[in-house]
C-alpha cells in the first residue's frame, strides 16, 4: 500500500471532520444553507487566488467537467443530508449517507482498478463499520421511508469522490475551483427553487470561514490521497471524519462521548492499520 496515498487519506478525515465541526458551530448561528454557500464561495476565491499565485497549468476541458459532476454531486449531496436532517432523520441521516458514500466507491474501484489485497477488504468492512458506530447509528431500525434522502445523499457523496479522482489527474487546484462553481450554483438553485434561506447572519462568518478553509484543504488532500494511490482506500479513509467531529466536541464543547463510539474510533484505527499492509 502507498504510504502516502494513506496519510493524505487520514489527513482529509482530520480535515474534513474539523471542517464539519466548525461548520456545525456555523449552523448554530445561521441557516445551513447560507452556511454552505457562503463558505463554498470563500473557498472559492482562495482556490483561484492560490491557481494564479501557484500558476498550476490548466487542465484539459474534460477533466473541468469531471471536476463540475463532482461539484454538484457534491452540492446536490449537502442539500439532500440537511433535507433529512431537517425532517427529524439525524439519527440514521449521518450514518447512512457515510457509509454510501464510502461504500460505492468501494464497489467502482473494484471493477476499476480490480480487488485490493484481503487484508485492505476487511479493513474496508471495519471502517464501514466504524463510520456507522462513530455516527451513533447502532441500534436504529432501518425503514425504507425513512433512509430514502440519506441514501440519495449518499450516492451524490460517492459522485464527489468518484468523478473528483477523475478530474484531479493532472492538477488538483483548477478541478477544486470547478467543483466549487458548480456546488454553488446548484446549492443556491436548490435554495432559491425551495424557497430557503441563503443569506448567512453576521456572527457566523468566522466559523464559516474556518470551515471553508478547512473543507477546501480536505478535498485537496483527498485529490492527493486518491492520485497516489486507489480512489477506494482514499473515499473510505476520508469517510472516517466522524471521528475527527465527535473528538473535537468532546474536547472542545465537553460533549459526552459514548462507550460505543469509543469502540467505534478504535475500530477505525484497527481498520487503518489493516488498509495500510
Amino acid at each position: 500500500m502507498e504510504y502516502s496515498a494513506v496519510f493524505y487519506g487520514l489527513a482529509c478525515a482530520v480535515v474534513w471532520g474539523a471542517g464539519d465541526f466548525s461548520g456545525g458551530m456555523a449552523v448554530k448561528r445561521t441557516n445551513p444553507y447560507g452556511a454552505v454557500i457562503a463558505a463554498h464561495a470563500v473557498s472559492l476565491v482562495m482556490l483561484l487566488t492560490l491557481g494564479v499565485i501557484t500558476g498550476e497549468a490548466l487542465p484539459p476541458t474534460r477533466d473541468l467537467l469531471w471536476a463540475c459532476v463532482a461539484g454538484v454531486g457534491g452540492g446536490i449531496g449537502l442539500a439532500l443530508l440537511y433535507s433529512a436532517l431537517a425532517s427529524g432523520q439525524m439519527s440514521i441521516a449521518s450514518p447512512v449517507s457515510a457509509l454510501v458514500a464510502a461504500g460505492l466507491p468501494v464497489l467502482f474501484g473494484a471493477f476499476s482498478d480490480g480487488l485490493p489485497r484481503a487484508s485492505t477488504l476487511i479493513g474496508f468492512g471495519l471502517a464501514l463499520a466504524a463510520v456507522w458506530v462513530i455516527s451513533g447509528g447502532v441500534g436504529v431500525k432501518l425503514q425504507i421511508e425513512r433512509i430514502s434522502l440519506p441514501l440519495l445523499s449518499g450516492m451524490c457523496f460517492a459522485a464527489f469522490f468518484i468523478f473528483l479522482d477523475r478530474g484531479s489527474g493532472q492538477s488538483i487546484l483548477w478541478p477544486l475551483v470547478a467543483t466549487r462553481v458548480s456546488s454553488i450554483t446548484s446549492l443556491l438553485s436548490f435554495s432559491i427553487i425551495t424557497r430557503q434561506p441563503w443569506i448567512p447572519t453576521r456572527d457566523s462568518w468566522v466559523p464559516i470561514i474556518i470551515s471553508s478553509l478547512l473543507d477546501s484543504a480536505g478535498n485537496a488532500l483527498y485529490a492527493m490521497s486518491a492520485r497516489m494511490g486507489r480512489m477506494d482506500v482514499a473515499a473510505v479513509l476520508g469517510s472516517l471524519y466522524p471521528g475527527s467531529t465527535v473528538l473535537l466536541a468532546w474536547f472542545i464543547l465537553k460533549e459526552r462521548v459514548s462507550p460505543l463510539q469509543m469502540i467505534g474510533i478504535v475500530i477505525a484505527l484497527v481498520a487503518i492499520v489493516l488498509i495500510t499492509l
